[in-house]
């Protein structure tokens, strides 16, 4: 990727193509003194309000920077790793990384007392975002500590489980999680607007046989699927299914495909619960082809392949993207010991930002 200059007009330069920067693209992102607030970074003007016949008078390339003069006047010099940013959608996160059973080793870190606004979270957080799990040793197996945790790094999202929800074996119990029965791997929650983005797990204790943790990258699975059955992958990403919870107290619905798709046809969600999903009604061929995916995402899910087990520790939070890392458990008997868990959500825009308050306070910007 680089900037280019031909004829007063820029260009982007990619691989494969070469695409023309709009100059009233550019022109908008000219932070002026007095046509920008310092102290919040917003504009002072309506930019619809420019003139769409804007041109570029001048341009030139030095040192890392583009200097524009504008034919409404205005001069201004971009820093090019700036616009660079910007133009790969301004993500604080570098691509992730796809993995399955055989990863050389879990990513791990290690707490740290008054971490919080260190380059330690920093490091943290890439990887989380890298990998789409982590898990963080050695914190205080204390049941209050979870939401101080979480809070460091983004805002703790209520659900009707509450704030926080304990994840052990309950005599009544209004979801599988409650139980010491075997948890296959599968997102949660597909069936709330919006879905929860993050789950953190911390474990308290762990006494138990059995009660391994399960994850899997479901992002993995979906490039794999992609690759070896594409018809069956289609269908899966094309296809909205109605995942439903009930209890006494609530009834929540939401559609969705099992495997989403953004703008440019790249992963951006991936939606599994086989216990609480509703197929809908389709022509006979069409339903058979899609029972014969998703039976295949959860074989494929399940299998020594794609799905990496271990046993969390006394103190152990394992932090996971629930938009892409499915997780799960091995059965145990609750009766030859204890198994609590503590648990919250929160969502992906309080991490960024803490990511790009971050870049800011270390100067990391352009260091991925």
């Amino acid at each position: 990727m680089r900037i280019e200059i031909s004829h007063n007009k820029v260009f982007l330069k990619l691989t494969k193509k070469k695409l023309e920067i709009h100059p009233l693209w550019l022109r908008e992102r000219a932070r002026l003194n007095n046509l920008h607030d310092k102290n919040t970074d917003q504009r002072l003007y309506d930019p619809s309000e420019l003139k769409t016949n804007l041109k570029i008078k001048k341009a030139s390339i030095s040192n890392g920077h583009l200097s524009i003069n504008f034919n409404d006047g205005i001069k201004f010099d971009y820093e090019i790793k700036e616009l660079f940013y910007e133009l790969n959608k301004n993500l604080p996160y570098e691509k992730p990384i796809l993995w399955n059973s055989k990863i050389k080793s879990k990513p791990e870190a290690s707490y740290r007392e008054h971490m919080f606004d260190t380059i330690n979270m920093y490091d943290l957080l890439q990887n989380f975002y890298k990998y789409g799990f982590i898990i963080i040793k050695k914190t205080p197996a204390e049941e209050d500590f979870l939401v101080k945790f979480a809070n460091s790094i983004g805002t703790v999202r209520p659900t009707n489980f509450g704030t926080t929800f304990n994840v052990r074996s309950e005599k009544n119990y209004n979801d599988l999680a409650y139980t010491d029965q075997h948890i296959a791997a599968h997102t949660d929650n597909p069936y709330r607007k919006p879905i929860p983005c993050i789950q953190l797990l911390h474990c308290i204790y762990n006494e138990v046989e059995g009660g391994f943790s399960t994850v899997v990258d479901g992002f993995a699975v979906a490039e794999y699927l992609k690759k070896k059955h594409k018809d069956l992958f289609s269908i899966l990403s094309s296809t909205k299914v109605r995942f439903r919870f009930v209890d006494e107290n609530v009834i929540l619905e939401n559609w969705g495909k099992i495997i989403e798709l953004d703008e440019n046809e790249e992963l951006k969600q991936i939606r599994h619960s086989p216990r609480l999903d509703y197929v809908p009604f389709l022509e006979k061929n069409k339903l058979e082809k899609f029972y014969k995916a998703r039976r295949l995402f959860s074989k494929l899910c399940a299998s020594e392949k794609f799905e990496l087990k271990f046993k969390l520790e006394k103190g152990d939070i394992m932090m996971f993207d629930n938009h892409r890392t499915l997780h799960g458990r091995t059965s145990f008997n609750k009766n030859e010991g204890k198994r609590f868990l503590k648990g919250c959500y929160i969502d992906h825009d309080s991490t960024e930002g803490k990511l790009r308050f971050l870049e800011r306070k270390f100067n990391l910007k352009w260091k991925k």
